[in-house]
C-alpha cells in the first residue's frame, strides 16, 4: 500500500498464500514504521550515530528524504531504540464476536519467552528484550471485529485509530502507557480470516497521528493476527517469529521483500522471511541496531588491495562486516553464514555477498543478495524457504565481481577456527 499520509511512514507487509506445503506465493498488505511510546522521540534511534568510527564514514549510506523507511545509517530518530533494556506493553485483546481461544496467557505463550530470546541471541546480549503484561485476561473490545476495518492496514485511518483508542479506553485502568516503549497487540487468533489467505499483521511507529494514552502517543505499535502457520506442522516451534519480524520495524528495519513476491534475500534475513526454518538478520541490520562495534565492521572505500578475516555471524565477538561503498546511497557487504544461533537453515555455509540501496523504499527490495550459483535450484530442503538463494553464498575459489564499480572480492579458504579469509581489490 502506497503512502496516505506524507508523516505516516507506512511500508507493505507481506500477504503470504500457501499454495502447498512446500511453495509460498506472495500478495498485498501492510506494516508502518517509525518511533515510540513515551513522550519525544528517543535522540538516536538504530543507534547508529554520526559519532562513529570516522573509518566508517563512507560506509554510512543514506537515501532521499521521501524514502519512508531506508536502509540508510543512522537510523532515523522516530523508532525504538535497539539496545539495553526495552519494555514491551503487550496486551492480548479479543472482541464481541471472537472470543478469545483458551486463556490470554495462552496466547502469550505462543510469542514468549521465545521472541525475547530470539533478540538476546540476535544481538550478541545488547538488546534486553523485557514483555510486561500487566493486564493478564483478554482486553474484550466493544464492537465486533469487521467494524474496525483492519483489513485496511492504514496507519490510524478511522478504523484503525478506533481500535487503538478502544485498546487504551479498555487497557487504561491497569496500564500506565508511560511505563513502555512500545506495544504488542495480541489478537485473538479466531478474528479475521486465516494467515493463509490474508496476512494482516502490522506495525505502526512514528506515527504523529496515532491516539494518546496518558499524555503520550501510541505512536509504535505492533499487531499480530491469525496465527502465522506456513503449513509445515511446525507451527509450535516457529510461529513466534512474525513477531520479531514486526518489531524489527519498530527499531527501524524495512521489509525487504517485494510487492510482486520477489526474493532478493530469501531466508537470510527474517525482515524477509520470517515462516519456515529458523533464520537471523543480515550483518548489515546488527550494525545498523547496534549490535556489532566498529572494530567489527571494515569499510573498504579507496583503491587497492586488502585482506580480512571474517569469523561465523553466530559467533560473539570477531570481524563480522566488511562493507564496500559504491556511492553514496549504495554499497556492498560481506559477512560469513554458518549454521548457529538463529540460523538452523544454513546449508553452503560461506561468504554472502548482497547489495545495499538506501535510496530503495521499504518493500520494493533495498537489499539484493548475489548468487553465486545462479539457476541452481538451492540446496535446501526445509519446507517453505525460498531455495534458490539457499546457496547463494560464495565458497572458497570463488570470485565475485562488479565491473562497472571495479569491485573484485575473492573467498578464500577456511581455517581451523572456522574463519575466512577474503581479498578485496578496488580500482
Amino acid at each position: 500500500m502506497q503512502p496516505t499520509r506524507a508523516r505516516s511512514r507506512i511500508h507493505p507487509r507481506r500477504v503470504a498464500a500457501l499454495a502447498s506445503v512446500t511453495l509460498l506465493t506472495m500478495a498485498a498488505s501492510t506494516s508502518a514504521g517509525s518511533g515510540h511510546l513515551t513522550a519525544g522521540f528517543p535522540t538516536a534511534a538504530g543507534p547508529i550515530s554520526a559519532a562513529r568510527a570516522a573509518s566508517l564514514g563512507p560506509c554510512m549510506i543514506s537515501g532521499p528524504s521521501d524514502v519512508q523507511m531506508s536502509e540508510g545509517v543512522p537510523t532515523p530518530d522516530g523508532y525504538s531504540r535497539s539496545t539495553g533494556t526495552v519494555r514491551a506493553l503487550t496486551l492480548m485483546v479479543d472482541f464481541p464476536d471472537a472470543h478469545g481461544q483458551g486463556s490470554a496467557l495462552d496466547r502469550l505463550g505462543e510469542f514468549f519467552p521465545q521472541t525475547a530470546d530470539w533478540f538476546r541471541t540476535s544481538s550478541y546480549g545488547r538488546l534486553d528484550y523485557r514483555p510486561e503484561t500487566p493486564v493478564r485476561h483478554w482486553l474484550r473490545m466493544p464492537e465486533p471485529f469487521a467494524a474496525y476495518g483492519t483489513e485496511r492496514g492504514a496507519p490510524f485511518d478511522p478504523g484503525y485509530r478506533h481500535l487503538v483508542e478502544d485498546i487504551v479506553a479498555a487497557a487504561d485502568p491497569e496500564v500506565d502507557f508511560t511505563r513502555y516503549d512500545f506495544l504488542n497487540v495480541l489478537v485473538t487468533p479466531n478474528a479475521g480470516p486465516s494467515a493463509l489467505d490474508t496476512v494482516l499483521s502490522v506495525t505502526f511507529a512514528g506515527n504523529g497521528e496515532a491516539p494518546v494514552a496518558d499524555g503520550v502517543p501510541v505512536a509504535n505499535a505492533s499487531f499480530v493476527y491469525s496465527r502465522q502457520d506456513d503449513g509445515s506442522g511446525s507451527y509450535e516451534r516457529t510461529g513466534y517469529r512474525v513477531l520479531p519480524h514486526e518489531n524489527g520495524h519498530v527499531f527501524g528495519l524495512p521489509d525487504l521483500y517485494t510487492q510482486d513476491g520477489a526474493a532478493g534475500v530469501g531466508h537470510w534475513d527474517i525482515m524477509s522471511e520470517d515462516w519456515g526454518a529458523g533464520n537471523d538478520l543480515l550483518g548489515w541490520h546488527k550494525w545498523k541496531l547496534g549490535w556489532l562495534d566498529d572494530d567489527q565492521v571494515a569499510c573498504v572505500f579507496g583503491r587497492g588491495v586488502s585482506r580480512h578475516v571474517l569469523t561465523p555471524l553466530p559467533r560473539p565477538g570477531g570481524a563480522k562486516l566488511v562493507l564496500l561503498p559504491v556511492d553514496e546511497e549504495t554499497g556492498y557487504a560481506l559477512e560469513l553464514r554458518t549454521e548457529g544461533g538463529n540460523d538452523e537453515e544454513v546449508c553452503r555455509p560461506g561468504v554472502l555477498v548482497y547489495k545495499v540501496a538506501a535510496d530503495v523504499d521499504t518493500g520494493q527490495g533495498p537489499v539484493r543478495v548475489i548468487d553465486s550459483t545462479r539457476g541452481s535450484g538451492g540446496c535446501t530442503r526445509s519446507p517453505n524457504v525460498h531455495a534458490e538463494l539457499s546457496d547463494a553464498t560464495f565458497t572458497a575459489g570463488q570470485t565475485f565481481r562488479d565491473k562497472r564499480s571495479r569491485i573484485r572480492v575473492t573467498v578464500g579458504p577456511t581455517d581451523r577456527a572456522g574463519n575466512v579469509r577474503v581479498v578485496v581489490r578496488r580500482g
